[in-house]
């Protein structure tokens, strides 16, 4: 264990370190980062059996912290997972660079002509809990759209996301790009992460992946501006037009695909009209599924579901557990979802085109479906490659955050001897 002042070195370094590197990311050409990444995933799939090796320490320390099975299976990396890793990668490389994209252009009578034009952040700091995969998305995202990367993944994932930092670097090297555009804390201690928090002068910008209490302390604690989702308290109505196969569908695997994700169904909301018949139904399909329904008094009267109490309204459970409520009408599953929800997901299922459009206008998560499971509540299913989080919040980025987000913007003005009168 290293003292704090040993820490706040190794930080300030890595923060200069940042800030050098990302001056040259700004103008790096497109085509040299696209190489970076396809190098990086080139050497991901080459090293997959020390990646699993890794994985393997992971698992274990995970199991022996006592990590739920959950947390487990979001830690956990196989061959077919590490593909993916790699498919996000090239998917990532394909993509438009955004970086000096004009994103709106006009002419002044003053004889100006002005162009907004997408420009990078500069040092992106990203803290993560178990998922290691975090560490190869938010590298990519950081380096497509010109900036460098600070990042500390969980105590959980410290040696899966060691190997999957060294094969970023070496795409970095293999590019001519400067291996600190890609940095890891090469620590377990959480005092990095205070340090990351108060590094005003070297992050722009601190992204929080995890769980509420990670996401919490950041956003009390932080001096750097924040991107952060606090919770995937995520919804499914079922309206009075649901169509009876698509319900029973998309809630299976809205709730069960994978319960440890921010886009698990957290609670199934179930119009009066259809309690006896496509409610009935779709809760008996969960029960089969394993899944632990905590229910209103009208739905205890199923076989099998438990009551819910007051605090199972808002809960992410992240497990195979649903809260489970009767309502009136869309208005009244649009009011539980105000009150309960966390502006993360949403999702109605209906045929009913005036209760999806009701629906859509009058909640403002940061992703609202229709007739679909709200496991695509992810970047990689948007089109992005992948995904650095999902921001809740209404202020720069919101939902999936891919490169495009992790820009800001500058003015870049023209004239030809022009001057204000």
């Amino acid at each position: 264990m290293k003292d704090a002042s040993d820490i706040h070195e190794i930080m300030m370094e890595i923060g200069r370190k940042a800030k050098a590197a990302a001056a040259e990311l700004a103008f790096a050409p497109a085509e040299v980062k696209r190489q970076a990444l396809e190098a990086a995933a080139d050497a991901v799939w080459a090293r997959r059996g020390e990646i699993v090796s890794a994985n393997a320490k992971d698992m274990e320390f995970g199991r022996e912290k006592g990590l739920s099975d959950a947390m487990l299976d979001r830690l956990f990396l196989d061959e077919d997972r590490i593909r993916s890793i790699c498919d996000g990668l090239r998917t990532v490389a394909a993509q438009d660079d955004p970086v000096g994209e004009i994103i709106t252009e006009w002419d002044r009578p003053s004889g100006l002509h002005i162009q907004r034009v997408r420009t990078p952040l500069g040092v992106i700091g990203v803290i993560y809990e178990s998922r290691p995969n975090v560490t190869a998305d938010a590298g990519a995202l950081c380096l497509k759209s010109g900036n460098a990367v600070i990042l500390r993944g969980g105590s959980e994932s410290f040696h899966s996301s060691g190997v999957i930092h060294d094969c970023l670097v070496d795409g970095l090297e293999q590019a001519g790009l400067p291996r600190a555009a890609i940095q890891r804390v090469p620590t377990r201690d959480r005092a990095a992460v205070s340090e990351m928090l108060t590094m005003t002068d070297h992050i722009d910008v601190i992204v929080p992946r995890g769980g509420k209490g990670l996401v919490g302390l950041v956003q009390r604690e932080a001096r750097v501006p924040v991107f952060a989702h606090l919770e995937g308290i995520v919804h499914v109505y079922l309206d009075a037009a649901a169509d009876p196969e698509k319900a029973l569908k998309v809630v299976i695997n809205a709730k069960t695909r994978r319960t440890g994700i921010c886009g698990s169904a957290e609670c199934l909301l179930i119009h009066r009209d259809i309690v006896d018949t496509i409610g009935q139904g779709v809760i008996k399909a969960l029960l089969d599924a394993g899944v632990e329904v905590r229910g209103d008094e009208m739905l205890q009267k199923i076989d099998g579901v438990t009551p819910a109490t007051d605090d199972d309204w808002g809960r992410e459970f992240l497990d195979m557990i649903i809260a489970a409520r009767v309502v009136d009408d869309v208005d009244a599953a649009i009011q539980h979802i105000r009150s309960y929800g966390s502006n993360h997901t949403d999702c109605i299922i209906t045929e009913d085109d005036a209760a999806a459009a009701r629906f859509f206008q009058r909640l403002d998560s940061a992703i609202l479906m229709r007739n679909a499971s709200t496991q695509f509540a992810d970047g990689g299913e948007f089109g992005m490659g992948a995904e650095i989080g999902i921001a809740t919040g209404k202020m720069h980025a919101r939902g999936p955050v891919g490169a495009a987000q992790l820009t800001s913007f500058k003015y870049l003005v023209t004239g030809d001897g022009t001057v204000r009168s």
